[in-house]
């Protein structure tokens, strides 16, 4: 897979990618005041202090020269009072009401008036400006800005909580890189990563008896409780996430397939269908819930749940605008789906969205257990920390581990005091074997590893645990979790409460 190598001062930071959206709409001629290399050098310069970027604060002309760098689309956070904590209000009410409404509608028309002056466009009209229309339910605008003095005039004031550049990417220096990501050919599996039972054929990995998972399955496999991957979508060519998802011995369940991601520029842009082109997508629903079939294909950790996957990405960074809308997008479903209690978020950045942070929170006010990866990079780039939207204290932080006694952070994972859990999906001696999962087609599995392997199993072992008493409230689940790991009751400054015992979890004991 791609990764994008951000130098920051002698040092770099590498996150796992695949492609890239088209860009959205013209630039404009308006005047570019920072290059790339100076935007790119505020970037680096905070990252290379572990810390992640947000544009909160990039001056108003940096936030200007960036979005017409990209696609000039503008994300705005509003409010109706300056006093107001939105973190805690997204997502409380059924729908935006009228007062919030009314400020939405009031902020676009001062946009649509100042473009048309500018631009010396009298027909320009709303829609013309709006890529991916209005969002009734978080107080958030996605707008083509192209000027500089509206974008000034709008950081100032106290009824917005944040504007950003919605587009504007780090592009320094493509790498190929294989360990996670847009990979889903299949693999030969060491026949020592994974066991089988005699009643049926499927591979479980090698990592489950570790975690006590197998243990765990005699009095939960997760029935009934529904997961959410917001990821790059689900392969139709691979049947386990199709029409063998209820077989075996993971009957009478189902399989939502969902897009939320566009592709494509403004005026022909279109959403795409729930087809993961990837590979990581599906990867990471096997992790979570893959049936225990017949087939010889890999296990999932709540092989009896239900999955929505949902097509939010094109790869597993949150950088576009597509992408950045998509799993905004992604979150409101998960909020708003009853049957739904899980959201996974194997995807990141190093730099943080205002958009995706309002996902978030929707979903978190709903009642959801998010958990989100930490971060996949080189080993020698991954000291930069949890990256978002792991790092929010909204969501669940997960990282990867190499199987043994003394905590080692797989070669390409993040650590940090953000980090909740840990799970070990590497062998020690080699690193190329990692934990077993669905390639896009076939019934033979492949390797997956990164955080983002640890971060889909971790949802699948929430999953088992909500399952032995639906009534459980989210933080009762996360409780019983966090008390069947190896530090409880304290936390380690890298790998937050560390291992989890899956089998002492799902029974309500401390480990």
């Amino acid at each position: 897979m791609k990764y994008l190598l951000y130098t920051a001062l002698s040092m770099a930071v590498l996150l796992a990618s695949c492609t890239s959206d088209e860009e959205l709409g013209d630039s404009s001629p308006q005047m570019i005041t920072f290059d790339r290399i100076a935007i790119d050098q505020l970037i680096n310069d905070t990252v290379s202090k572990g810390e992640i970027f947000d544009w909160e604060i990039a001056p108003a002309d940096m936030i200007h020269s960036a979005a017409l760098l990209s696609d000039s689309i503008i994300s705005i956070g509003y409010t109706i009072d300056g006093q107001l904590d939105a973190a805690s209000f997204i997502g409380t009410q059924e729908g935006l009401d009228d007062q919030w409404l009314n400020k939405r509608d009031e902020i676009i028309a001062e946009i649509l008036e100042r473009e048309q002056s500018i631009r010396a466009d009298h027909q320009l009209t709303v829609e013309g400006l709006l890529p991916f229309g209005l969002d009734d339910d978080i107080p958030t605008i996605s707008i083509q800005i192209t000027d500089a003095d509206m974008i000034e005039e709008l950081k100032s004031r106290d009824d917005i909580r944040y504007i950003e550049p919605m587009g504007y990417e780090l592009k320094e220096d493509v790498h190929l890189k294989s360990s996670s990501g847009c990979d889903g050919s299949p693999d030969n599996i060491n026949s020592a990563d994974y066991t089988r039972t005699s009643s049926f054929n499927g591979k479980i990995p090698w990592n489950f008896s570790n975690h006590n998972i197998t243990s765990a399955w005699s009095r939960s496999s997760g029935d009934n409780i529904g997961i959410l991957i917001v990821d790059t979508g689900a392969s139709d060519s691979q049947d386990n996430l199709g029409s063998q998802f209820a077989s075996g011995n993971s009957p009478s369940r189902n399989i939502t397939k969902l897009s939320t991601h566009y592709s494509g520029r403004w005026w022909w842009r279109s959403k795409d269908s729930p087809h993961d082109r990837c590979g990581h997508g599906t990867s990471m629903a096997g992790f979570a819930g893959a049936p225990w079939s017949t087939d010889g294909n890999s296990v999932g950790v709540a092989y009896r749940s239900n999955i929505v996957s949902v097509r939010a990405v094109s790869d597993v960074i949150i950088s576009s605008s597509n992408e950045k809308n998509g799993v905004k997008d992604a979150l409101i479903i998960a909020g708003n789906r009853s049957d739904v209690k899980i959201a996974s978020m194997s995807i990141g950045n190093i730099i943080s969205s205002g958009t995706v942070r309002d996902g978030v929170n929707y979903a978190y006010n709903r009642g959801k257990l998010i958990f989100a990866a930490a971060g996949t990079s080189t080993s020698f780039t991954n000291f930069v920390g949890v990256i978002f939207p792991a790092n929010l204290s909204n969501t669940v932080a997960v990282t990867g581990v190499r199987d043994q006694s003394s905590y080692r952070r797989c070669n390409n994972c993040h650590s940090g005091n953000a980090v909740d859990f840990t799970i070990q999906m590497q062998r020690s001696n080699d690193s190329n074997r990692n934990s077993v999962s669905l390639a896009t087609s076939t019934n033979t599995p492949k390797y997956v590893g990164g955080s983002s392997a640890a971060t889909a199993t971790t949802a699948g072992i929430a999953a088992l645990v909500w399952a032995t008493n639906s009534r459980m409230s989210r933080s009762q689940v996360l409780d019983r979790m966090k008390r069947a790991s190896d530090f409880y009751p304290s936390r380690n400054s890298s790998f937050g409460y560390g291992n989890i015992n899956a089998n002492a979890a799902v029974r309500g004991l401390s480990f």
